[in-house]
């Protein structure tokens, strides 16, 4: 394996896992900044405020982009395998 191919190995798991984690955080995050937001104006201090909601949201989302995650991890897999199958000894 040369180092060429090494950086496109790692280039696309980086992607790979960027694109199956983006909904996830970027859901999170606006959950968590309105929770934020609503703990402010009604100075409500409450550790579980903040920690429910998003994992609703996980939750939600995993169910509806689930198969598209795990479509993207199947594709990346195939051509992980397809590249060892490639290398020689």
């Amino acid at each position: 394996m040369d180092s060429d191919l090494a950086l496109r190995v790692l280039s696309d798991m980086l992607l790979a896992a960027a694109t199956m984690s983006a909904p996830l955080l970027l859901a999170t995050l606006a959950v968590g900044l309105l929770v934020s937001i609503v703990q402010v104006v009604t100075q409500i201090q409450e550790m579980t405020l903040t920690f429910v909601p998003k994992l609703i949201v996980v939750i939600v989302i995993c169910m509806a982009l689930g198969g598209w995650m795990l479509s993207i991890a199947v594709e990346f897999s195939r051509r992980m395998f397809e590249i060892a199958a490639g290398l020689s000894p």
